[in-house]
């Protein structure tokens, strides 16, 4: 049997020092966080987690990752998430004081049917942490967050570690942390380094935008069609009960 790294936090077990954190700071400060990610262990496996932190302290969802990063550019860099890691089997959308928001991790941004999905449930906003590496960040860290808010005509924020050039590992973070609007403009994004970016954010942007410019109306779903394969599978189970 493989041998699990000893670092994943059990988190539905309340024994998470990462999570236990976040709740202090939210319940404090009487605020919504999306706690970025971390290595979760839940019966023998490992899981890139992300949580999001009501202002009572308490998890309101927990996303697991759900497209594990495989990448192999010789000279470069080689890495395989699924030697590691647990694949998620929930995409995860959650209410919250500021809005409805869709959850992914860093490699699920490279999925535009997910960002549709979380469209189609309704999302203001979706919330992408992630760890682009110096390669993929620089060609197309700032391409996938417009892309998936100019499609779905919503907002799109990431979070990222800060670049540590002193740091002993290979894999160096791009970072630019940013806030995308439903245009694709940058409302707000930090550099490489370490900092705390603020930006606002007006909902009645997106209901304007998608007045203004129907997509979701001029879509041929006579040639295609976006299937939400769990509602459907819920909704053949009701009928049949």
């Amino acid at each position: 049997m493989e041998t699990l790294p000893s670092h994943g936090e059990d988190i539905d077990g309340g024994a998470s020092p990462s999570v236990s954190m976040l709740s202090e700071v939210a319940a404090r400060r009487r605020i919504t966080i999306v706690g970025g990610s971390i290595p979760e262990r839940s019966s023998g496996r490992l899981f890139n987690t992300c949580c999001v932190i009501g202002p009572d302290g308490q998890i309101k969802a927990k996303h697991r990752k759900l497209h594990l990063f495989e990448i192999d550019i010789p000279g470069d860099i080689t890495l395989r998430e699924s030697d590691t890691l647990t694949a998620g089997q929930e995409p995860t959308i959650v209410d919250t004081d500021v809005g409805r928001i869709g959850i992914g991790i860093c490699h699920d941004i490279r999925f535009p049917e997910l960002a549709m999905l979380y469209r189609s449930r309704g999302a203001h906003l979706i919330c992408y942490p992630s760890a682009f590496n110096m390669s993929t960040g620089q060609l197309l860290w700032d391409l996938m967050q417009k892309s998936r808010a100019v499609d779905n005509q919503l907002f799109v924020v990431t979070c990222s570690p800060a670049r540590d050039p002193n740091a002993e590992s290979d894999y160096m973070i791009w970072g630019h942390s940013s806030l995308i609007g439903p245009f694709g403009e940058v409302i707000a994004t930090a550099g490489h380094e370490e900092a705390t970016v603020i930006g606002e954010i007006d909902r009645s942007m997106i209901q304007t935008i998608r007045e203004n410019l129907p997509l979701e109306m001029q879509r041929r779903e006579d040639l295609y069609q976006l299937v939400d394969v769990r509602r459907e599978s819920a909704g053949h189970k009701a009928c049949a009960a």
